[in-house]
């Protein structure tokens, strides 16, 4: 987990507090094909290097300088990702997926499932993210959203499921080591009894043997470029390995 601290667990007082920054520097605004949702997002000027660099060495390029090629690649939460929206549409579209129901949004980031999963109902959401920035983001995000969220700021996938009825797993197979890491946690989940739903846009670490469709859309990804064509994204079941 990111934290302010060095390696003498001291405070680093240079680096901002994550809250205040977000909200001075970021523009809270709607989600690409989410209009019902709003995140405070990240754009070419808003100086992401200074809640990662603690010397706080922000790029003030020139007025002829490319701003977007200055900045460094913004982190994960700053952007909603194609997993995460489709699984925020498919929630939005149907409600009956999570209304009444505990529901854990898992590697959160921006806190866009768990908003979904809210405003359509679900009794309890919990947010797991383990970025110190990212946590207070979602808490933002919550905010502005109108809607009440549990964070947990543990890596919760070293120990047994929450207690919750649905778990919501958006763009967790970005890479082969977090999907090694995260499927004997979704393994446990099922073993438990827990639903599990998951988002991607078919990356190459997805687990696909594991995974039933249940529905496609069009979104835009992180790291598109501005304009790009969206590309399909999945909802899947994620289904226990001898179904």
């Amino acid at each position: 987990m990111n934290d302010a601290t060095g390696t003498d667990g001291i405070a680093d007082s240079r680096r901002p507090d994550p809250a205040t920054f977000i909200k001075a520097n970021m523009r809270l605004e709607p989600v690409p094909a989410l209009p019902e949702i709003r995140l405070y997002t990240a754009h070419p000027g808003s100086g992401l290097r200074r809640l990662l660099d603690p010397d706080g060495n922000d790029v003030e390029a020139d007025e002829a300088a490319d701003i977007e090629q200055a900045e460094p690649l913004p982190p994960y939460w700053a952007y909603a990702w194609a997993g995460g929206a489709v699984l925020a549409r498919y929630i939005l579209d149907r409600p009956q997926t999570v209304a009444g129901r505990r529901v854990l949004d898992l590697g959160a980031g921006s806190g866009l499932v768990g908003i979904a999963a809210a405003k359509a109902g679900a009794s309890t959401v919990i947010a797991a993210e383990i970025d110190r920035n990212g946590v207070a983001a979602i808490g933002l995000n919550a905010a502005a959203n109108g809607v009440a969220i549990t964070l947990i700021s543990e890596d919760i996938t070293t120990g047994p499921p929450p207690a919750v009825d649905l778990v919501l797993a958006g763009d967790v197979f970005y890479g082969r080591e977090v999907a090694l890491r995260v499927t004997p946690f979704l393994d446990h989940c099922l073993a438990a009894g827990i639903e599990v739903l998951v988002g991607d846009p078919r990356r190459a670490d997805l687990p696909l043997s594991r995974l039933r469709l249940l529905a496609e859309y069009q979104v835009p990804d992180f790291g598109d470029a501005k304009g790009a064509a969206t590309k399909s994204s999945g909802v899947f079941s994620f289904e226990a390995e001898d179904r």
